[in-house]
């Protein structure tokens, strides 16, 4: 089979909405709201899109700025190819040409974990089409692959399994019941979802954490302002990560929650809010 596709979606899937060609490449995007444009890119966890990842923060974002949100190749509604490379240089393309097809000359970046190294390898390649950067729980810098993304990067299809990684996630076990386990287990299992996610970080996964990392002299040149948001609490990625961005990055700041793990958007979605927004919103 040389062409996948996702099969048509109820017209009623939240996770479904616009749909660009972006470098080539047919995407699945939310774009909410009016004023400065900001690209949210999601993390990398199974079963993974868009709208799973910000679903709670885009709408009051969407008063203040306008923010994109599309599936990254190989993830959520965004079609998948046999001819599609996994990697950096893809994701990257990807991005700058979903921009460009939005006519976007410049945007700010606010990416999560996996998202957030896609964020700086952006920054750093097109420092031009990027105003602010907002890294939450980066990956993007070199460090120890943890227990808890050695687990969700090996995820095989399964509820129990999909139980399992989520404790890794959040610190609140509250949030992480049965009914969200067999929604993510679900998801994980669409038509070409886990054949993509299982063939980007194969065993062992430390090379990907080493390739996703971008060098620490480009890094350290980044001209952009920067907010790194972590909770304190990470099993997925250590809190090192962000300790590291923020003596890498000159113009950066860095808020950590306490009682947080990886889902700071989920866990901390109000406080999440306001931090991004206000830090986005505010003029020179």
């Amino acid at each position: 089979m040389n062409h996948t596709t996702m099969p048509p979606p109820s017209h009623k899937d939240p996770e479904v909405a616009h749909s660009i060609a972006a470098a080539g490449i047919l995407t699945n995007y939310h774009d909410l709201g009016s004023g400065f444009p900001a690209l949210f890119i999601h993390g990398s966890g199974p079963g993974v899109s868009a709208w799973a990842n910000w679903r709670l923060v885009m709408p009051p974002l969407a008063e203040r700025l306008r923010v994109i949100a599309p599936d990254m190749a190989g993830f959520g509604f965004t079609e998948r190819r046999d001819d599609i490379r996994y990697g950096l240089d893809t994701w990257v393309s990807q991005a700058i040409g979903l921009l460009d097809a939005l006519g976007l000359e410049k945007a700010d970046l606010v990416g999560n974990s996996f998202g957030g190294a896609l964020a700086l390898a952006l920054a750093i390649r097109h420092p031009r089409r990027v105003r602010k950067l907002v890294l939450m729980g980066s990956v993007g810098v070199p460090f120890e692959i943890t227990a808890g993304l050695d687990a969700v990067w090996g995820y095989t299809p399964s509820f129990e399994n999909m139980r399992r990684i989520m404790d890794y996630f959040a610190w609140d076990r509250s949030l992480v019941n049965d009914e969200l386990a067999e929604l993510r287990y679900r998801a994980s299992i669409r038509p070409g979802f886990q054949e993509s996610f299982s063939a980007m970080f194969p065993a062992p996964r430390q090379r990907w954490v080493d390739a996703l990392a971008s060098a620490e002299t480009d890094i350290r040149a980044l001209p952009h302002e920067t907010l790194i948001i972590h909770g304190r609490d990470d099993q997925v990625i250590p809190l090192q990560t962000s300790e590291t961005l923020l003596r890498w990055i000159d113009r950066s700041q860095l808020h950590v929650f306490g009682r947080c793990g990886h889902w700071t958007q989920i866990e901390q979605a109000s406080r999440f809010v306001r931090l991004v927004g206000d830090f986005l919103c505010e003029t020179a």
